[in-house]
């Protein structure tokens, strides 16, 4: 990974701008000044009679300005999910009693997905009707609150009345 004079990694031009356009999109400012031109833009259209030409400035600008955002942003959230991929699997990796096979779960078809989802689903039901067993936990392991076996996890709270 290439560094900058400042020790930061550095970026694609794309990369960059990507990133900035989808902050600066965001902002509420760009909002207000995004619903000031269509103001503007409605208010000339008794000037100029609402004539054809009128109609197809706004049409063309919008269309132009969406095709062109959903590259920018699409970059943006595909970076995003990336790292967040990355930091996941470092988690998974490096905590003792996790099952491996998640690294890559963004591999997997659906099918498989659904499967592990429901054994996730069927772990957290378990645990809301009042706990699980070894044999309980998904694929045999017995990993509950915290992601700890069985014999680290201590005393399990009291039930709250109600």
């Amino acid at each position: 990974m290439a560094l900058s004079s400042r020790g930061k990694p550095t970026r694609s031009y794309f990369t960059r701008f990507a990133q900035w356009i989808s902050t600066q999109a965001g902002k509420p400012v760009t909002f207000a000044g995004a619903a000031g031109l269509i103001v503007l833009w409605a208010l000339t259209g008794p000037f100029v009679g609402f004539g054809d030409t009128w109609q197809l400035i706004i049409n063309t600008s919008t269309t132009i300005i969406t095709f062109l955002m959903v590259f920018v942003i699409q970059n943006s959230q595909n970076r995003d999910t990336a790292a967040l991929h990355i930091k996941i699997d470092e988690l998974i990796a490096r905590t003792e009693g996790t099952r491996r096979v998640l690294l890559d779960l963004e591999e997997l078809d659906d099918g498989a997905l659904e499967k592990i989802r429901g054994e996730y689903e069927e772990l957290a039901r378990r645990e809301r009707e009042g706990g699980e067993d070894e044999a309980d936990a998904p694929a045999g392991r017995a990993t509950g609150r915290l992601g700890k076996p069985e014999a680290e996890r201590g005393p399990r709270p009291a039930p709250t009345p109600g």
